[in-house]
């Protein structure tokens, strides 16, 4: 497979006119994005890709783009540099079609019109239903540069791509902790108000978010929705299934940054690590 990537814009965009004259039709060949995780098979859509980065220059060096894809392309471009239109009353975000603001009401609302067909999870946003089908078909389009991992979500590969990075944006408030993902921000949050909303009618446990008391409510239930399509095996919640997909993977994506090894689950390099750091469980207590 050949790739080739965009550098500057509008440089990008000449030499991609160049390289289309000489490219058929059953070559395997990839564009691919420098400012972000975006590739394409589609000449015209890295194209566009780019424009929506901001840069005119693509469309007149362009030789291919048609009047109707300079139209697509300046909407695309409209929602990139923020003329947007639409303004939710109850958050600050703006959108530039109504459709966007309606999806996003449904997040304040709760409403979830979007349902799998396979398992009882449903979704605000037709995009988050289709994310998450692939959780069921297998489908991974998004793939890491660096190393051969796929995702089925290009968030996924965005939160990926920060343990190549090192990046932590996600920064707590009240300690100096920062984190790579939000959700890791969301839970350590739980440390400081000890807040837990959520109660379970069938025992006292309470929760600090919905999904974990939809989770323990299958301890009663006995629910396991998620089936695994390698083996008879089936589970509670979607993280124990992707857990588990790594026995039949090998996928080892914890690795120690001491030594060689590398681990399947998060759990069992945090057990690991104590063999560098010498700490004995149990022999310390935690103050909150």
């Amino acid at each position: 497979m050949e790739a080739i990537q965009s550098s500057s814009l509008g440089d990008a965009a000449a030499q991609l006119g160049e390289i289309s004259c000489h490219l058929k039709a059953t070559e395997d060949i990839w564009f691919i994005c420098c400012s972000c995780t975006y590739f394409t098979k589609d000449q015209h859509g890295i194209v566009s890709h780019l424009v929506a980065h901001g840069d005119e220059q693509v469309m007149c060096h362009h030789p291919l783009m048609s009047t109707s894809s300079r139209s697509v392309v300046n909407s695309n471009t409209q929602l990139h540099r923020g003329d947007r239109f639409f303004k939710c009353k109850l958050c600050l975000q703006a959108f530039a079609d109504k459709g966007s603001l309606i999806q996003d009401n449904q997040t304040h609302t709760g409403e979830k019109p979007f349902k799998c067909k396979l398992c009882p999870q449903a979704f605000a946003r037709s995009s988050h239903l289709k994310d998450h089908n692939r959780t069921h078909n297998g489908e991974k389009p998004y793939r890491c540069r660096l190393w051969p991992q796929i995702f089925a979500q290009n968030s996924h590969l965005i939160i990926h791509n920060r343990t190549h990075s090192g990046e932590k944006p996600y920064k707590c408030k009240l300690c100096f902790q920062a984190f790579a993902r939000s959700g890791s921000l969301t839970y350590h949050n739980q440390i400081h108000t000890g807040e837990r909303p959520f109660k379970c009618k069938l025992c006292p446990q309470t929760f600090a978010r919905k999904s974990w008391l939809t989770h323990h409510n299958r301890t009663h239930t006995g629910e396991k929705p998620y089936m695994c399509r390698l083996c008879p095996q089936a589970f509670s919640s979607s993280s124990s299934l992707s857990r588990h997909n790594r026995i039949h993977s090998g996928e080892k994506p914890y690795k120690c940054k001491l030594c060689p090894q590398a681990f399947s689950q998060n759990s069992h390099l945090v057990t690991h690590n104590r063999i560098h750091s010498g700490e004995k469980p149990g022999k310390y207590k935690l103050c909150f």
